[in-house]
């Protein structure tokens, strides 16, 4: 009786653990790092999943050291755009959901660093990659273009000399039966 009575147990505490997990189901999703130039507008992007739809009852703080920016917006993309960006802006800014009855979840960090110029960055270097490849295609196709213009020139001209060389061939037929008769009328 007793292995009844811890597998009895076991299954009341999984069903409890499940009822918790569907309980902490939002999920935030925020940017590890942003960097962004000063006195320029930035967005620190957070959106969130939940095992429930957007209610009236959602809760979204954002926090900023000693700072507490709380919105209720009744949407999963619980964004917000910094104005005017200066270096006392550098930190980081936390994002952090509830929507009824998924209450609990996992907090989004984001850190900000304000920077006086930008450096050169991933799109920058996606963007000189593109360039490069694009420039690489444009001058292979060129290059066989070229080539397919040599190749029809050079059989035009072996054409055209075969054409020549026939009709050459052609007059020298026409002539070797004049040849024959005057050679029989000299010989025979």
């Amino acid at each position: 009786m007793r292995g009844r009575a811890w597998l009895g147990a076991a299954l009341v505490l999984g069903a409890q653990l499940r009822a918790l997990w569907l309980a902490a189901a939002v999920e935030v999703h925020t940017a590890k790092e942003v960097v962004a130039v000063n006195g320029t507008n930035q967005r620190l992007k957070c959106t969130f999943s939940s095992s429930s739809p957007v209610s009236q009852q959602l809760s979204v703080s954002w926090n900023f050291q000693p700072e507490d920016l709380t919105a209720h917006e009744p949407r999963k993309d619980v964004s917000i755009i910094i104005w005017n960006l200066k270096p006392s802006d550098n930190g980081t800014f936390t994002c952090q959901v509830t929507n009824w009855p998924d209450v609990y979840g996992t907090i989004g960090e984001v850190r900000l660093r304000v920077v006086q110029k930008v450096s050169f960055s991933e799109i920058h270097f996606l963007a000189v990659a593109i360039g490069s490849a694009s420039a690489l295609m444009i001058i292979v196709v060129t290059a066989v273009i070229i080539c397919r213009q040599r190749r029809r020139k050079a059989r035009a001209r072996r054409l055209e000399a075969a054409n020549t060389e026939s009709s050459k061939e052609k007059e020298s037929l026409k002539e070797l039966p004049k040849q024959l008769v005057r050679a029989c009328n000299l010989g025979c």
